[in-house]
């Protein structure tokens, strides 16, 4: 009688739980990594690869419906000879959850029989193959590859508990992608004097999920042309959402939006600059105006507070008579406000810093600084300003898609194909995104989605497994052991009776 997963886990656990277990050793001769006589050879029969969990990754694509609906509304081919279109823009997402950081990586992909057995592939294509497609293009492909993704995103929120999304949060930045080369169309100079394209993130702050990814000239500023992927992002959003808040830092005011965007219902929290006219609206206000700022938690602390530790660093600084600034107290108010492009007045929350510049232990002088932050919210000033700083978690996602999937390498030689490229790349953070949300254990499913990508890689994709082909089925079996395996089966007899209708 053949055992159960759950009953090898069960003993793999167990053994690995012995072997850890805390002892009391004694003085050791050798070193606990002692293997000597180590040999190579090759296999004759069994095949295995490193990346066992790209097979349940496809599963939950074809489940979510996303092979048919990119190959329906993608037309880039004229003929099939060998590929569709959803083979080239698996391939390139494929090859980044396989462990590729460069699109060369595939070429490991297609030399590996396994991989292809595991996916059920003759071939795929080849790097340069891969680089041709993204040259295809246009920007109304690249739209309807993003809103393919939209449609899979959507059939992932479905199936989520109720209170899913109960307050949704769009955040939009900008940010800067240098490439070393120069002659690809489109490149520019930014504004910190790197040469390269500047790209707009718009992304789903309760997930991570990247809902819009669009690629401009480097001498773009962050807000150019926001409006309409932010408008695209809160229309995805809205159906699922309780309700729909828009964030951005200073650069995405856009005050001649603010009336638009509150007739609709959204909601916003955005900065503002502190130009001369609202900063003398702060300095005028009247001392009890202002309280004193109290930071919410940022959680719900279970047993006792700790001590804080102390500042190495600002001892240093200290001794080696640096310049230094120090926050000596944060105050907050809130006035009606009228922006020149509005027609009506909104809540203007002001955060008055006061901060002491110091030279060693001497105070050289104090310095004010004043935060603004324009909003429809009828939350308290306090949670404002806590969930104004909140976007900064975007930049935790903006990081991922720079250096943890390579979103913003940019491979190929002009802006729209270099564009396609990153919407393929960032498929792959999403579909970590989804995986997370479609594991039974809710929390553990979290902990996923709120995982580094190269974390998640080892926990979840690079699985040895060893891959069976019969006349009926594709067998991935798998030869190791992490703690994330309980919730890999899981998951995958979950999408299996998965059906996206």
């Amino acid at each position: 009688m053949n055992r159960t997963y759950r009953k090898i886990l069960r003993n793999r656990k167990q053994r690995i739980e012995r072997r850890l277990a805390p002892k009391n050793w004694e003085d050791q001769p050798q070193p606990m990594l002692k293997a000597s006589n180590i040999r190579y050879e090759m296999s004759e029969r069994t095949t295995a690869m490193n990346c066992g969990g790209i097979g349940a990754m496809h599963l939950m694509v074809q489940r979510l419906g996303l092979v048919e609906d990119i190959d329906k509304n993608l037309q880039l081919l004229k003929v099939h000879l060998p590929y569709h279109e959803s083979d080239h823009v698996l391939n390139l997402t494929y090859n980044l959850l396989a462990g590729g950081q460069r699109m060369e990586d595939i070429e490991l992909r297609r030399q590996d029989e396994v991989f292809l057995n595991g996916l059920g592939a003759e071939r795929i294509p080849d790097p340069t193959t891969a680089g041709d497609f993204t040259r295809r293009f246009r920007v109304e492909d690249i739209v309807a590859l993003e809103e393919c993704a939209n449609r899979a995103r959507l059939a992932v929120w479905k199936v989520q508990p109720e209170g899913f999304l109960k307050e949704a949060f769009v955040d939009v930045d900008g940010t800067v992608a240098q490439t070393y080369g120069e002659c690809k169309e489109g490149m520019d100079i930014s504004y910190k004097g790197i040469w390269g394209y500047a790209p707009l993130i718009v992304s789903l702050a309760n997930t991570k999920e990247v809902l819009y990814l669009v690629n401009r000239p480097g001498n773009s500023t962050s807000h150019t042309g926001s409006v309409e992927w932010i408008d695209r992002a809160v229309e995805l959003v809205s159906p699922v959402a309780g309700s729909v808040t828009i964030r951005g830092d200073t650069d995405f005011t856009h005050t001649e939006q603010l009336d638009r965007w509150d007739d609709a219902g959204r909601k916003f929290v955005l900065g503002m600059d502190a130009h001369p006219k609202v900063v003398a609206l702060a300095e005028a206000l009247e001392t009890q105006a202002w309280k004193p700022l109290e930071r919410l938690p940022q959680y719900e602390i279970l047993t006792e507070p700790r001590p804080k530790a102390f500042r190495h660093k600002e001892r240093v600084v200290v001794e080696r008579q640096f310049k230094n600034k120090k926050l000596v107290g944060e105050d907050i108010a809130e006035i009606e406000y009228q922006p020149l492009k509005c027609g009506r007045k909104y809540r203007l929350i002001i955060v008055r810093k006061n901060l002491s510049v110091q030279k060693g232990e001497k105070v050289l002088f104090d310095e004010i600084r004043y935060f603004f932050y324009v909003t429809n919210r009828k939350d308290k000033a306090e949670k404002i300003v806590a969930l104004a700083n909140g976007r900064c978690d975007q930049e935790n996602v903006i990081e991922q898609l720079k250096n943890g999937v390579n979103a913003m390498r940019m491979p190929v030689s002009d802006l729209v194909s270099n564009w396609a490229y990153m919407v393929m790349a960032a498929l792959a953070w999403n579909l970590k995104a989804w995986y997370g949300l479609l594991v039974p254990n809710r929390e553990r499913g979290l902990e996923l989605v709120k995982m580094e990508f190269r974390r998640f890689l080892h926990a979840v994709m690079l699985l040895p497994c060893q891959v069976v082909r019969t006349a009926r089925r594709i067998i991935y079996r798998v030869l190791g052991y992490n703690s994330w395996l309980k919730d890999f089966f899981a998951t995958w007899e979950r999408l299996e009776c998965f059906s996206s209708a």
